[in-house]
């Protein structure tokens, strides 16, 4: 399962040594990209065609998440994902079952008066995986619409809304579920963002999700072309059953480049 973290690696260091061709943005007022994701929800964006974007989630119990999306026609992107928890610390490496594969079509680009409407399908969830109920800490999205609409407001403000259904149902608790989410840029490179799960899905057994959903807030940061920084702080409602406590935090680092 290790060659699937090799194949992350060679792919950033490809990426990386295109030093001529034109790296990307998502944070701020001079974003030229839309969020395909905020914190744990998908938003409408895709990645554009001829771009790569690659990502990597830094989350408690060591966990760390890998993904590549490929812009391959015009609205239409795919990509595919791995990790495991305490990949940072001491110990063996709780490997990820089985790699993440998503997809998205964006069916309605915005206008001045209409949302981005889009499309997917995302197997990958979040944080530790339980082999017994076979699912992760935070269900994948599964198959979904995601809306997202942007304002001029003291610099630009974005809604977003998703609707899915998660096919992670062997823990007896699904339902058809609905996220909100909500980022504000502060300047030319920052922005924050706070996203909310309803967690429908995850909200009547014993063992995870009291019923609260879950309240994540984050920052990101554009410091150079390409590079996005963020740090999230996550379920602030304390909603998770078999971790309860504080809020949890994590980090993430994004490089984009249009490589053609």
């Amino acid at each position: 399962m290790t060659n699937y973290v090799f194949v992350l690696a060679t792919i950033l260091g490809a990426t990386l040594a295109g030093s001529s061709l034109r790296a990307q943005s998502s944070a701020g007022e001079n974003a030229t990209t839309e969020y395909r994701y905020l914190i744990d929800m998908p938003a409408a964006g895709v990645v554009d065609r001829g771009m790569v974007a690659v990502n990597f989630d830094f989350m408690p119990q060591g966990a760390v998440l890998g993904k590549i999306d490929v812009g391959v026609f015009e609205n239409f992107c795919f990509g595919v994902s791995y990790g495991g928890a305490n990949v940072i610390g001491s110990g063996d490496v709780d490997w990820y079952k089985n790699p993440g594969v998503n997809v998205k079509l964006k069916l309605l680009s915005e206008s001045l008066v209409t949302p981005s409407l889009s499309f997917g399908f995302d197997s990958q969830g979040k944080g530790v995986f339980f082999d017994s109920t076979n699912r992760y800490e935070i269900k994948s999205p599964g198959v979904f619409i995601a809306g997202s609409k942007n304002f001029a407001f003291l610099g630009y403000m974005g809604l977003h809304a998703t609707i899915n259904y998660t096919l992670e149902e062997d823990d007896g608790d699904n339902f058809v579920n609905l996220m909100l989410g909500f980022e504000k840029t502060i300047g030319s490179q920052v922005s924050f963002m706070i996203d909310y799960n309803f967690a429908f899905n995850d909200n009547s057994t014993e063992y995870f999700g009291k019923g609260d959903g879950y309240l994540n807030l984050g920052v990101r940061w554009n410091p150079a072309p390409g590079f996005t920084l963020g740090f999230d702080i996550r379920d602030l409602l304390d909603n998770r059953k078999w971790s309860p406590g504080a809020a949890d935090r994590a980090l993430r680092l994004e490089y984009m480049r249009q490589i053609l």
